[in-house]
């Protein structure tokens, strides 16, 4: 832990953080957004889960304490939609939602590959709870991804996107019942899908290259 900078520490501490607390949630047949959203208290389980947090990662839970005061305005601070909105999410980069009983690597798997929307960011919230809500109905793929208000270097420019993942991009059948649900969903201008291949190789779109296997 002493290797990570101390001013990226909070942020460091705060995506693990999240990541435990939806599982912690999901366990309990719980969804932070849903809770988040419709305004349910789950402030004694987020002291429970911090607390464990805390004893298993004592110099992260002090780094999160230093930058907001104290535990009270962390959950208050996930209350007003940090974690769980991207367009309220500056601590991260990234915020996922896998769809039910699918394992959190299964997006890393080389055969899985994605459908990419991307958005201005006044547009992103709303095309997020959709595409998050159908991944949770089952009705979309394995997982979605969105990016966050976080200014991201790695960024070609200001759009934020939506990641939404298949298992199996040999699988064309499924990739396009995906992509039709989408259009269902209101999602009808051309995207792509890139494979997770291209993602490992550092493939990425340039002038005159293309590296998206599907476009619909």
């Amino acid at each position: 832990m002493s290797s990570i900078d101390p001013d990226t520490l909070p942020d460091v501490a705060c995506g693990l953080l999240f990541h435990l607390l939806n599982r912690d949630l999901q366990d309990r047949g719980l969804l932070l957004f849903s809770l988040v959203e419709n305004r349910i208290d789950f402030h004694d389980q987020f002291l429970q889960l911090f607390k464990r947090f805390s004893e298993d990662y004592p110099e992260l839970g002090d780094a999160l304490q230093r930058k907001y005061g104290n535990v009270e305005n962390v959950y208050e601070l996930i209350c007003q939609g940090e974690g769980v909105m991207p367009g309220k999410t500056f601590t991260m980069h990234w915020i996922v939602q896998d769809a039910p009983d699918v394992h959190p690597d299964a997006i890393e798997d080389e055969l899985a590959g994605k459908w990419l929307i991307f958005l201005p960011p006044e547009e992103i919230d709303a095309a997020w709870i959709q595409v998050r809500d159908a991944t949770c109905r089952n009705e979309l793929g394995i997982s979605a991804k969105v990016s966050t208000a976080r200014p991201n270097p790695d960024s070609r420019d200001n759009r934020k996107v939506i990641y939404v993942y298949t298992p199996d991009w040999r699988d064309e059948g499924d990739v396009m019942r995906v992509r039709e649900r989408l259009r269902e969903l209101g999602f009808t201008d051309r995207i792509g899908y890139k494979r997770n291949i291209e993602t490992y190789k550092g493939e990425y779109s340039e002038k005159g290259k293309k590296v998206t296997f599907y476009s619909a």
